[in-house]
């Protein structure tokens, strides 16, 4: 479709998360770039639950080369922004200017895309409040602490935001994502 998404992610951002959203989009004749707090090799992560564990465990994922800095992003130069998951969020919540792009996709009414954990950086960018939101469960209290509603469906529409809970709702979340993304053309 020829689209230009911008892809937020760092060490320690979700592997799977990662790698399915750069091949999904390029399925779709999108241009991907991968934006990070420095232009070097990522290390991801892959995150799974084992019994008898009362979280997820960590293991090393894939590596991904990020294509520029958080602080080279030009937000007109893109059609949509995605925040991945993983804990990679941890951090790149607390990157100023991560935090006002995010902001500037959302005042220009762009579409902004978040999934799993990646939703703590909306919730630190202020666009929880007054929100329906997904993500994985342990991020509820940040959602509503954010001034956000939390929602258990796997993912959630809220106006020119799409969230999802983790991983396991890509089926739903990029069925949502391109729906939102098909309809803009037609705009």
């Amino acid at each position: 479709m020829n689209r230009k998404i911008l892809i937020v992610t760092g060490d320690g951002g979700e592997s799977y998360e990662t790698l399915y959203a750069v091949h999904r989009f390029q399925e779709e004749g999108d241009t991907v770039v991968i934006a990070a707090p420095s232009k070097r090799r990522l290390n991801l992560v892959m995150h799974d639950f084992e019994p008898g564990w009362d979280t997820y465990i960590e293991r090393p994922g894939y590596c991904l080369v990020s294509d520029l800095t958080i602080d080279e992003v030009v937000v007109d130069d893109y059609d949509a922004i995605l925040l991945l998951g993983g804990r990679a969020p941890e951090y790149l919540r607390n990157h100023a200017a991560l935090l006002e792009v995010v902001r500037e996709f959302d005042r220009q009414g762009k579409w902004v895309f978040a999934i799993c954990h990646g939703i703590q950086i909306l919730v630190t960018a202020g666009l929880a409040n007054n929100r329906t939101l997904t993500a994985y469960e342990h991020v509820r209290t940040e959602i509503e602490m954010g001034g956000g509603r939390y929602s258990t469906q796997q993912a959630v529409r809220d106006q020119n935001i799409v969230t999802a809970q983790t991983w396991q709702s890509h089926p739903e979340f990029y069925r949502e994502v391109f729906a939102c993304l098909i309809k803009a053309e037609l705009v």
